[in-house]
């Protein structure tokens, strides 16, 4: 009998699926040593080997099914993996595992079959491949998505404006692509961003001589004149919008009697560190490792 402890020591081992894992027990009747084997066998145990790696290239995708859209980021190693056929290939593969399953997080693409197209994709190409994250993103029949692509998947964005004006909505997503707003409004930004700015303003001003000896009362009213012009900055509705910056993005909407109701924007690698490859250090390692395997 397959145990789930044995499954446990298993995964440990190698660093391998829980399905992997159960699979390989199974075919060798719960013998770990063999398991072991059975997976370095099927190429599984070496991309597991991989998952330590920074995987921070990659693309992002938009599967789009009636009023549900699903944003997704793949992530491999380098750039060039990234255009591979097999990578992309995956891409689509795992669009068509959200739709099917409607999945709301990388954890339901990964447990409705995504984990091994990932796991033998990594096996096959031969770099770390990880489903970083996914995103379910809905509208009404009364609203239109907006989707845009930059540079084949390397920022996505997917918005849902009022109404059907599918020129408005991908016009957009373009902008937000391109500006990269933090929030919808002044009213969405959190209080402690805001107090933080402040803070980070008023020290500003202590240092500015050309503020020194100024009145409080008038010194504040310049923080704050700062504060405002920040989040104009970060709040899409007070952005210049991008096709006509004689009008924000909200005077635009208006103008075409429509209302922007939510957005998601990724980026490959936001927030992840970046592999930095020393190819000296690396062939250097690998001559070491295979003099100490001659040497045994």
């Amino acid at each position: 009998m397959i145990t789930a402890s044995l499954v446990k020591e298993l995964r440990e081992k190698t660093g391998a699926g829980m399905m992997d894992c159960k699979k390989a027990l199974e075919e060798t009747n719960g013998n770990i040593d063999e398991a072991v084997d059975w997976l370095r066998e099927k190429g599984i145990s070496k991309a597991a080997k991989k998952a330590s790696r920074i995987a921070a290239e990659g693309l992002c995708e938009v599967a789009v099914d009636g009023n549900n859209a699903y944003l997704f980021e793949l992530n491999s190693e380098t750039d060039f993996v990234a255009k591979n056929e097999k990578f992309t290939a995956l891409l689509a593969q795992i669009g068509e595992i959200c739709v099917k399953n409607n999945c709301k997080s990388a954890e339901e693409v990964l447990a409705n079959g995504g984990e091994k197209l990932v796991v033998d994709a990594t096996a096959t190409i031969g770099e770390k491949i990880s489903l970083r994250r996914v995103e379910l993103v809905t509208k009404n029949d009364n609203q239109t998505f907006g989707v845009y692509k930059h540079m084949g998947g390397k920022i996505a964005t997917v918005c849902v404006v009022e109404g059907n004006d599918a020129e408005l909505a991908k016009d957009l997503s373009m902008h937000i692509t391109a500006t990269h707003p933090l929030y919808t409004s002044k009213a969405d930004v959190p209080a402690d961003y805001l107090e933080k700015e402040t803070h980070v303003q008023m020290e500003l001003a202590k240092n500015d001589e050309k503020l020194a000896g100024k009145p409080e009362a008038a010194l504040a009213k310049i923080i704050e004149g700062k504060v405002n012009k920040q989040l104009k900055e970060i709040c899409l509705l007070d952005q210049p919008f991008v096709k006509d910056p004689g009008v924000t993005v909200e005077q635009h909407l208006a103008n075409k009697h429509s209302a922007i109701v939510s957005f998601v924007r990724y980026e490959v690698g936001e927030g992840m560190e970046k592999r930095n490859d020393d190819f000296a250090a690396e062939v250097a390692a690998q001559a070491a490792a295979a003099a100490q395997k001659n040497n045994q």
